[in-house]
């Protein structure tokens, strides 16, 4: 999901290379602003990786408009795009977008909003939601129907009901609240491929009655055994062909790998990073050039690559989560310090871990995140981490939140600008969404 917050500006500071502009920080991004801005003031901030809706941009002249003689007089954004990205103007960093809050007063009355609001649509006008590019090149009716088939099987046939989907992380700038003193905190690398899952799981079969039993009140037969399945973040995967890296090869040896090393309810959560097949990789590529940063292409080349260690072809798994559920259905989120033990056992990387501390304030915890967060990754050294996982393990359920560094902010940005398929998860959510009824 996506959201703009309401906020009120509490930092500010005249831009280093431009006398007309300044520097707003909320949620701790550094974001440019005009010279109307001024401490106290409330605001609408929308992050990085959203998009602005066409009515929104169109009521408060967002997008990009020529006059007759071609000078600009309109905003900044695409008018197509319409997406909120992080670039470098003149040396200085801009995390996202703030407008005044009146912005929004054509939709709702702006004084009943507080900071913390979050927003996406307001009385039925949609404002913003997440920027996922269309594909260039569309993807096939075979993956379309192939995914059809397999949902009525799952639906009428076959299904794995504990079989849990990816959870989605949360951003940590605007989750101060979920923090509590005393809380056991865990700040763990954030990776950047695709997601994955196996289970152990319980396996429902139904047998339908023919229609002659059925008119005798006959109900579905059901047999339930357990069975090593594997998917995407939302999909069951019922083989490894096509798929939208073309194939879906790459994950099987992952599926083979853990047959035999899960016991009965457990589930993984992984990631696979690196390639799929040749010099193909998981994630989307970049020119460095394009981020305007001089050090930046110095530090790491002339492109960015997500290899993560690996060589062409080759793909490593890294586990961050596990859980053990009955056949009641009765789930356990297993302990940070217990996923180590058993992926060491099985013979299975982790994420790696930074630090391990207990919650005292938030500016304590913003502080250790500061130091983890950015830089080179860690695993591989050759492009910029994506940031940092901070994981409270004394809950009941998963509970994590991510902060990404600014330059891997700048990369997907452009990735998602120039790929045929710039971030294929995303869309084959949007294509998945579109077919369930």
């Amino acid at each position: 999901m996506y959201y703009g917050y309401i906020t009120t500006i509490k930092e500010l500071r005249k831009h280093g290379n431009a006398d007309r502009l300044q520097v707003a920080t909320v949620f701790g991004n550094d974001v440019i602003v005009d010279l109307s801005y001024e401490i106290g003031k409330r605001v609408v901030y929308f992050p990085v990786d959203g998009q602005l809706s066409e009515e929104f941009c169109e009521d408060n002249n967002l997008v990009r408009k020529k006059d007759e003689d071609g000078n600009n007089i309109g905003g900044y954004l695409d008018p197509n795009k319409r997406n909120i990205i992080a670039l470098k103007l003149r040396g200085e960093k801009s995390d996202g977008l703030v407008l005044p809050i009146e912005v929004l007063a054509k939709y709702t009355d702006v004084s009943k909003l507080s900071d913390g609001d979050k927003i996406d649509i307001i009385n039925g006008h949609e404002i913003c939601k997440k920027y996922i590019p269309v594909r260039k090149t569309p993807p096939t009716t075979n993956h379309q129907k192939n995914y059809k088939k397999n949902k009525k099987e799952e639906r009428f046939n076959v299904s794995y009901p504990y079989f849990v989907e990816h959870e989605d992380t949360a951003q940590l700038a605007y989750n101060q609240s979920a923090f509590k003193p005393g809380d056991i905190c865990y700040i763990t690398l954030k990776m950047h491929g695709t997601s994955a899952r196996t289970m152990n799981a319980v396996e429902v079969t139904r047998k339908m009655p023919n229609k002659l039993s059925r008119l005798f009140g006959a109900k579905p037969k059901e047999h339930r055994t357990y069975k090593i399945v594997s998917g995407t973040r939302r999909v069951v995967l019922r083989n490894y062909d096509g798929g939208w890296y073309g194939s879906n090869a790459f994950r099987e040896k992952y599926h083979e790998f853990f047959k035999n090393r899960l016991p009965k309810g457990v589930e993984i959560f992984y990631e696979i990073v690196g390639y799929t097949t040749g010099d193909n990789t998981i994630m989307g590529r970049c020119s460095n050039s394009k981020v305007n940063d001089k050090e930046f292409k110095r530090q790491y080349g002339a492109e960015t690559v997500f290899s993560y260690g690996c060589e062409p072809g080759e793909n490593e798994a890294y586990v961050y989560r596990m859980t053990i559920t009955n056949e009641d259905g009765f789930r356990v989120e297993l302990p940070w310090e217990q996923v180590q033990i058993e992926c060491e056992k099985m013979g299975v990387k982790c994420v790696p871990t930074f630090e391990k501390f207990i919650f005292t304030t938030w500016d304590d915890l913003m502080e250790r995140v500061e130091k983890y967060y950015d830089g080179p990754d860690p695993i591989g050294k050759t492009h910029i981490r994506e940031g940092v996982v901070v994981r409270i393990g004394n809950r009941e359920k998963f509970t994590a939140y991510k902060h990404k560094n600014f330059y891997f902010k700048c990369i997907e940005g452009l990735i998602k600008d120039t790929s045929d398929a710039p971030d294929m998860e995303e869309e084959q959510e949007l294509i998945i969404e579109e077919n369930i009824e």
